[in-house]
């Protein structure tokens, strides 16, 4: 018996063929994610507790590129992965009431708890840790769903662009499933420009989505859509 060769992080799977959820698409967020994958050929439903809000925003990014908009779970239940980007006020409830429909899925957590006053964004405490926590809490008895925890530093305002052809970023990807993380990745990378790092365990999730109060003073100051890039990867 020969030994395998050691698979490379590098190595990911083709995942040209995954169909898209998204619940909370209506948000810039959502759509801007909607908007980019089905550029890049994936069948993308946007999710909405309402059906006709939904399919509004899917009429709003224009008919070519073939997005459809319908209420939540039919959003979640039709989807081979699906992107939870609804405001972190209404996070765990919408869970909740999603778990039959989530069964089998690979659920990507991008919801960041934020507060805002006047002295600008900051992290929110989460009981479980971080919102990606929370829906793994959530989902502990729901069968076959993985959550991973991704695209919480994407800049909405370059997603919805027409003039940006490529989103020069780094998307860092958390997750306690191999095989998930592996896919998230390729999915970040089916982004013209994007690249999905692998950023360790569902344990690491609370200071991925904390950071985005910082980037949101980067943008603040600077005028400027700021993301992230690894290097020496």
């Amino acid at each position: 018996m020969t030994d395998q060769p050691k698979k490379s992080p590098h190595d990911l799977p083709d995942v040209s063929g995954l169909s898209i959820g998204i619940l909370g698409g209506t948000g810039d967020q959502g759509k801007g994610l909607a908007r980019r994958f089905a550029l890049a050929g994936h069948k993308v439903t946007i999710g909405s507790r309402s059906a006709e809000r939904a399919e509004q925003a899917a009429a709003d990014l224009g008919a070519d590129l073939g997005v459809r908009g319908a209420a939540n779970a039919e959003a979640a239940a039709g989807a081979d992965v699906v992107i939870v980007a609804v405001p972190y006020d209404g996070h765990k409830a919408l869970l909740e009431s999603l778990r039959d429909d989530l069964a089998g899925k690979i659920v990507v957590d991008c919801v960041n708890p934020l507060g805002f006053d006047k002295k600008g964004a900051f992290a929110l405490p989460v009981e479980e840790g971080s919102a990606a926590q929370q829906a793994a809490a959530v989902l502990q008895n729901t069968e076959g769903a993985r959550v991973v925890a991704a695209f919480h530093h994407v800049s909405a305002v370059l997603l919805l662009d027409p003039e940006v052809d490529e989103t020069e970023l780094d998307v860092l990807v958390l997750g306690d499933d191999r095989e998930a993380t592996d896919i998230v990745q390729a999915l970040a990378g089916r982004i013209p420009g994007m690249r999905g790092v692998y950023g360790g365990r569902l344990r690491n999730a609370h200071q991925v989505e904390a950071f985005t109060a910082n980037l949101i003073s980067i943008n603040r100051r600077y005028k400027a859509h700021a993301g992230l890039r690894v290097t020496d990867v």
